[in-house]
């Protein structure tokens, strides 16, 4: 029984881990994100991929040159979801939901976003981006 116990405990102790850990990294990036696009390199590497709104791109270079060509300046982003999971090889799914604002827009629109998060060594990076804009349906 308390082998069970302490499995319990430590299963809640990833539990615990791997959403706080979204979490950070969420409200981190996303405020990188509307104030300093370019502060968003440290998160990936050369072997990391974003895909935006269909269009492929890699390394942390050609990723951060895509973020800051986007053609707006000024955003506010909003999350209103963000669910995560384990995943293999030390790594955690990221699923966000959420709402953005371009300047000189009135209404947001809705996206979403999929990060596979890496640990390398302690620090966690970028493996995988996935953007789409969330259109109401006709």
């Amino acid at each position: 029984m308390v082998e069970d116990t302490e499995s319990i405990a430590a299963a809640a102790a990833v539990s615990t881990d791997f959403n706080a850990i979204a979490q950070q990294f969420v409200q981190f990036y996303y405020k990188t994100f509307d104030e300093n696009r370019a502060g968003l390199a440290s998160l990936y590497k050369e072997t990391s991929m974003l895909t935006f709104e269909a269009q492929g791109t890699q390394g942390s270079a050609a990723i951060v040159e895509k973020l800051q060509n986007l053609p707006f300046q000024q955003i506010q982003h909003r999350t209103d979801t963000v669910d995560a999971q384990p995943s293999a090889d030390d790594g955690i799914l990221v699923l966000v939901t959420g709402a953005l604002l371009l300047a000189g827009e009135e209404k947001p629109m809705s996206f979403t976003q999929a990060f596979q998060l890496k640990n390398d060594g302690g620090n966690w990076f970028v493996l995988n981006d996935v953007f789409r804009l969330v259109y109401p349906a006709a």
